[in-house]
Protein backbone atom coordinates (compact mmCIF):
# COMPACT_ATOMS: atom_id res chain seq x y z
CA UNK A 1 0.00 0.00 0.00
CA UNK A 2 1.32 3.76 -0.73
CA UNK A 3 1.51 5.77 2.05
CA UNK A 4 0.87 9.66 1.61
CA UNK A 5 3.46 12.09 2.48
CA UNK A 6 1.04 13.08 5.22
CA UNK A 7 0.90 9.54 6.55
CA UNK A 8 4.72 9.45 6.46
CA UNK A 9 5.00 12.79 7.94
CA UNK A 10 2.75 11.82 10.83
CA UNK A 11 4.79 8.23 11.42
CA UNK A 12 7.58 10.55 11.16
CA UNK A 13 6.59 13.28 13.52
CA UNK A 14 5.24 10.62 16.46
CA UNK A 15 8.65 8.85 16.25
CA UNK A 16 10.81 11.90 16.66
CA UNK A 17 7.89 13.20 19.49
CA UNK A 18 8.60 9.84 21.10
CA UNK A 19 12.62 10.11 21.40
CA UNK A 20 12.34 13.84 22.72
CA UNK A 21 10.46 12.37 25.25
CA UNK A 22 12.76 9.62 26.21
CA UNK A 23 14.99 12.07 25.97
CA UNK A 24 13.54 14.09 28.42
CA UNK A 25 13.17 17.39 26.31
CA UNK A 26 11.30 20.15 28.54
CA UNK A 27 9.17 21.22 26.01
CA UNK A 28 8.03 18.08 23.47
CA UNK A 29 6.06 18.27 20.26
CA UNK A 30 2.71 17.96 20.57
CA UNK A 31 0.97 14.63 19.08
CA UNK A 32 0.38 15.25 15.22
CA UNK A 33 -3.50 15.92 15.60
CA UNK A 34 -2.46 18.69 17.61
CA UNK A 35 0.55 19.93 16.21
CA UNK A 36 0.63 23.75 14.30
CA UNK A 37 0.03 23.81 10.70
CA UNK A 38 3.30 25.56 10.43
CA UNK A 39 4.93 22.32 12.40
CA UNK A 40 3.15 19.87 10.29
CA UNK A 41 4.21 21.42 6.69
CA UNK A 42 7.63 21.32 7.78
CA UNK A 43 7.40 17.23 7.97
CA UNK A 44 5.92 17.09 5.08
CA UNK A 45 8.54 18.76 3.25
CA UNK A 46 10.73 17.15 5.06
CA UNK A 47 8.94 14.06 3.44
CA UNK A 48 10.29 15.51 0.04
CA UNK A 49 13.51 16.01 0.41
CA UNK A 50 13.90 12.59 2.40
CA UNK A 51 12.36 10.61 -0.65
CA UNK A 52 14.93 12.71 -2.87
CA UNK A 53 17.70 11.61 -1.01
CA UNK A 54 18.58 13.62 1.37
CA UNK A 55 21.13 12.85 4.28
CA UNK A 56 20.73 13.31 7.82
CA UNK A 57 22.53 16.52 7.61
CA UNK A 58 20.29 18.01 5.26
CA UNK A 59 17.38 17.07 6.44
CA UNK A 60 18.68 18.99 9.74
CA UNK A 61 19.81 22.07 7.49
CA UNK A 62 16.52 22.20 5.55
CA UNK A 63 14.63 22.15 8.90
CA UNK A 64 17.13 25.02 10.21
CA UNK A 65 16.56 26.75 7.23
CA UNK A 66 12.64 27.03 7.71
CA UNK A 67 12.99 27.60 11.56
CA UNK A 68 14.95 30.70 10.60
CA UNK A 69 12.60 31.57 8.23
CA UNK A 70 9.69 31.55 10.58
CA UNK A 71 11.96 33.93 12.87
CA UNK A 72 13.79 31.46 15.06
CA UNK A 73 17.35 31.98 16.03
CA UNK A 74 19.55 29.83 18.34
CA UNK A 75 19.18 29.91 22.02
CA UNK A 76 20.24 26.82 24.81
CA UNK A 77 16.71 25.98 25.16
CA UNK A 78 13.77 25.84 23.59
CA UNK A 79 11.37 28.34 23.73
CA UNK A 80 8.53 28.54 21.52
CA UNK A 81 7.32 32.68 22.82
CA UNK A 82 11.03 33.70 22.18
CA UNK A 83 11.20 31.50 19.12
CA UNK A 84 14.97 30.03 20.50
CA UNK A 85 16.05 26.56 20.09
CA UNK A 86 19.31 24.98 20.75
CA UNK A 87 18.89 22.54 17.94
CA UNK A 88 19.67 25.49 15.37
CA UNK A 89 23.61 24.71 15.07
CA UNK A 90 25.61 22.53 12.39
CA UNK A 91 24.50 19.29 11.84
CA UNK A 92 28.45 17.90 13.40
CA UNK A 93 27.37 20.34 16.52
CA UNK A 94 24.40 18.49 17.36
CA UNK A 95 24.14 16.08 20.03
CA UNK A 96 24.08 12.46 19.12
CA UNK A 97 20.77 11.95 20.47
CA UNK A 98 19.32 15.01 18.28
CA UNK A 99 21.71 13.23 15.38
CA UNK A 100 19.64 10.01 16.19
CA UNK A 101 16.07 11.82 14.94
CA UNK A 102 17.17 12.76 11.72
CA UNK A 103 18.31 9.45 10.96
CA UNK A 104 14.95 7.82 11.94
CA UNK A 105 13.05 10.14 10.09
CA UNK A 106 15.34 9.26 6.51
CA UNK A 107 15.01 5.58 7.58
CA UNK A 108 11.22 5.56 8.42
CA UNK A 109 10.78 7.90 4.86
CA UNK A 110 12.77 4.59 3.29
CA UNK A 111 10.89 2.02 4.89
CA UNK A 112 7.25 3.34 3.93
CA UNK A 113 8.10 4.09 0.00
CA UNK A 114 9.93 0.89 -0.82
Amino acid sequence: MPYTDEQIAQVCHEANRALQLIAGDHAPSPPWDDAPESQRTAAIRGITAARAGATPEELHEDWCQGKRGAGWIYGPVKNELALTHPCLVPYEKLPESDRMKDAVYGAIVKAMTA
